[in-house]
C-alpha cells in the first residue's frame, strides 16, 4: 500500500494546506491513498487535481515515510504550482490556504509538521519511519 502528498509552496515560506471534513477534521497536505498500479508521483498529481484543482510542476521527491502500523509507505514531493487553489472535493476538504511554515494552522499532525520541514530544508530524500501520529491543537 502508498500513499503520496505534496508540500506544494509559493514562496519559500509558503505551503499550500487543505482542511480535512472528516476524522480529525485537520490541516493536511494535499494527498492520499494510491490506486492500483498507480506510483508515488501519480498518486500526488491525482490528488492535487482531485482536491485542490492543480497541476503540479517542478516536482522532486523530497522523502519517503514508513508507516508500519498500517504497512504504508508514504511518498512526499515538494511541487510549485501555475494557478489558484480551490477546493475540488467538497465531499473531503472544506477549506485551502497558504500559510507560513511558521504560522502552521491546528489541528495539525506532527506528521504533516515533519514532511513540510523535510520538504523545505532541501536535503536528499531519506526514507524514514514514522511513529503514531501526535495531534497539535
Amino acid at each position: 500500500m502508498i500513499g503520496a502528498a505534496t508540500v506544494i509552496v509559493d514562496d519559500p515560506d509558503l505551503v499550500l494546506l487543505v482542511k480535512h471534513s472528516y476524522g480529525e477534521r485537520n490541516w493536511e497536505l494535499p494527498g492520499g491513498r494510491g490506486e492500483t498500479r498507480e506510483s508515488g508521483e501519480e498518486t500526488a498529481r491525482r490528488e492535487a487535481r482531485e482536491e485542490v484543482g492543480l497541476e503540479l510542476y517542478d516536482m522532486r521527491l523530497t522523502g519517503v515515510y514508513w508507516d508500519p502500523s498500517v504497512d504504508m509507505h508514504h511518498f512526499v514531493f515538494r511541487a510549485r504550482v501555475a494557478e489558484r487553489p480551490r477546493v475540488a472535493d467538497k465531499s473531503e476538504i472544506t477549506e485551502v490556504g497558504w500559510f507560513s511554515r511558521d504560522a502552521l494552522p491546528r489541528p495539525i499532525s506532527d506528521f504533516t509538521m515533519r514532511r513540510i520541514e523535510d520538504a523545505l530544508a532541501g536535503h536528499p530524500p531519506a526514507i524514514t519511519v514514522i511513529e503514531a501520529r501526535v495531534w497539535l491543537r
